[in-house]
């Protein structure tokens, strides 16, 4: 109401319609009905309003043009010199549960964007008002005859209405990979740099972001996230997803795990990963899958860690974390480990690569015995296990585990025996080495991580599979009496 009683008060008359006719009517603040504009009643339930020469000649004409002011006044029609519209609800309709197909076309809006359209192609002499935050400022810019933050407000028009096309289109295309792949995102943040200090960045949000994700986390304390910190973070909850039903504590550095622990109580899964790599979870970014309670915190408390991330906190746990005024604590909507396909975007120059998530997750019934020597239950479970993580870690990817508890990661490596080298060497300081296992996230060309693994105490080996010489790995695992199964799917992660 301000708004509109502020454009009285600098002398426009205001046509309106429907609901916002009626507000303005109660509040005491006079306009015109937009059809004694037109001299044609709203119909098809109000479908078509403004879409009439009366309204769009007013906002197109060209206030430089001789003939198009001769026009308006042969037609008896008056220039239009602001338009402001706020559209229909659209993304807010989608987000509704069990909304339908019906529900969510109505709330597109035709007449609105193209009369803002019309404005912003024309903002040498008319504003376009789309962004009820730009009232105040808009009222201050009319009294200066601000053409520059007309032509500003033009364009953020065409970035409003392109963002609100871009969300029609994603909500009516089946295709995910359509001839024309158009998104859009709404700045969350401005970031102070991005990965490195010279760099500039900020982070948006997508409109239909799932709950579970770092988008929609809440920050209860500590510095803002910085870049490295979101695509940290947001490793650390997609590697969470993977254990819904135990105890589970993911600690990330550099987007790969450094360890991950799992146990009866939230505080043991802490200990475990913790224990996995007690040097390179110093700086890192932890998720935990229960609420943190005061005997984690206290760990917690003990390290540098640059962020954590829980679902919830008790009192006491949240007081102790808070001591540290620059740790970032958050908590989060569990991530949910689904088969419903989710798509990640990842851009190169001059383009975008779109693909599936690999949400793939293997069960026993997707392993094949390949060797003489079959594993045990206990060795199945500990090879699901570190199947799981190994999805996570950049390729080559090694991971050694056991008992719900990495012991060693290789990643990133150049070639594959340079991934198991650092793994192992990593995997044996750990008193719970014996007996433990190891996952590849894709085949063994050679036998000679086999070979360096069963020298080293690998006991079972997980890996996809597929190489022409698969029968030369599998020789090398007979030869040495160790277990080796294959999924037939291959996890790269680059």
């Amino acid at each position: 109401m301000e708004f509109a009683q502020g454009l009285i008060d600098q002398g426009f008359m205001l046509i309106t319609t429907g609901g916002t006719r009626q507000a303005l009517t109660a509040a005491g603040v006079p306009s015109t009905e937009v059809s004694d504009v037109t001299g044609f009643p709203e119909m098809l339930d109000g479908r078509v309003k403004t879409l009439h020469p009366a309204v769009h000649a007013g906002i197109l004409a060209r206030r430089d043009l001789p003939s198009h002011m001769q026009a308006l006044a042969h037609h008896h029609l008056a220039p239009i010199d602001l338009v402001c519209i706020n559209l229909y609800p659209f993304a807010d309709t989608i987000k509704k549960p069990n909304v339908t197909r019906a529900e969510a076309i109505e709330q597109i809006d035709i007449g609105g964007p193209t009369a803002l359209r019309a404005a912003a192609k024309n903002s040498d002499s008319v504003w376009a008002v789309v962004d009820p935050a730009d009232y105040d400022t808009v009222l201050t810019a009319l009294a200066e005859d601000d053409t520059d933050y007309r032509r500003a407000l033009a364009a953020k028009v065409f970035r409003t209405t392109t963002a609100y096309d871009a969300q029609i289109a994603h909500y009516l295309t089946a295709d995910p990979f359509p001839e024309q792949f158009t998104t859009t995102y709404t700045k969350k943040q401005s970031l102070r740099y991005g990965e490195n200090s010279h760099q500039k960045a900020a982070f948006y949000a997508a409109p239909d972001a799932p709950a579970d994700s770092l988008v929609n986390a809440r920050q209860l304390h500590g510095k803002e996230l910085s870049y490295n910190n979101i695509k940290d973070a947001d490793a650390a909850l997609r590697m969470l997803a993977e254990y819904p039903d135990e105890p589970t504590v993911v600690a990330v550095k550099h987007m790969n795990p450094c360890g991950i622990g799992q146990g009866t109580t939230i505080e043991e899964a802490w200990d475990r990963a913790y224990a996995a790599d007690s040097m390179s979870i110093f700086g890192g970014i932890i998720a935990l899958n229960r609420p943190v309670d005061a005997a984690t915190a206290e760990k917690m408390h003990k390290l540098f860690l640059e962020i954590i991330m829980a679902p919830a906190y008790d009192d006491d746990a949240l007081r102790i974390l808070e001591k540290k005024k620059n740790v970032r604590v958050l908590t989060i909507n569990l991530p949910e480990h689904t088969a419903t396909p989710r798509y990640e975007t990842v851009s190169v120059t001059g383009g975008l690569l779109v693909q599936e998530s690999d949400n793939r997750l293997e069960d026993a019934d997707d392993l094949t015995v390949v060797t003489e020597t079959t594993p045990t239950d206990a060795q199945i479970a500990d090879l699901l296990f570190a199947q799981s993580v190994v999805k996570h870690v950049k390729s080559n990817a090694i991971v050694v585990a056991k008992k719900g508890q990495t012991l060693g990661i290789g990643a990133g490596q150049m070639n594959r025996i340079g991934s198991v080298v650092i793994a192992l060497e990593e995997a044996q300081q750990n008193e719970q080495f014996a007996g433990a296992v190891l996952a590849s996230d894709a085949f063994f060309p050679m036998e000679d991580c086999v070979d360096y693994a069963a020298k080293h105490g690998i006991r079972a080996i997980i890996q996809p599979g597929g190489s022409i010489r698969d029968k030369d790995s599998v020789a090398k695992a007979n030869e040495y009496g160790i277990a080796m199964v294959t999924t037939g799917v291959r996890h790269f992660r680059h």
